[in-house]
């Protein structure tokens, strides 16, 4: 049986990778900023790793399977721009070596919107 909805974001918050673990302790309770984000946000048939639905906004952390899986990112990517959001990605290890850079990434990205 398939789960709803608020059952999969539950179950993807509570069995987070590390890296967006660690890239949470940076974006919650508005600690970025002042700028809201939620984890494991639903937009339509997606979830968004990390999303601040207020400036439309998601960030989209990837790991060494999304090598191989390009066509199915760019359809998602593709879905979540029409729906108004602005995607951005990083690797995994950006976010464990370059965290710095990555916030100072998201940050910039709000200029765009």
């Amino acid at each position: 049986m398939t789960k709803n909805p608020q059952d999969r974001g539950r179950g993807l918050r509570g069995h987070s990778t590390k890296e967006e673990a660690e890239l949470w302790k940076h974006l919650r309770a508005k600690r970025f900023d002042g700028f809201k984000f939620r984890r494991q946000h639903r937009v339509g048939p997606y979830f968004a790793d990390l999303c601040c639905v207020e400036r439309h906004l998601i960030v989209k952390l990837d790991g060494g399977q999304h090598a191989e899986q390009k066509e199915q990112d760019a359809a998602r990517t593709a879905y979540l721009t029409a729906q108004g959001y602005l995607v951005i990605r990083f690797w995994n290890e950006q976010v464990n070596r370059e965290m710095d850079d990555v916030l100072e990434a998201i940050y910039a990205a709000f200029a765009d919107l």
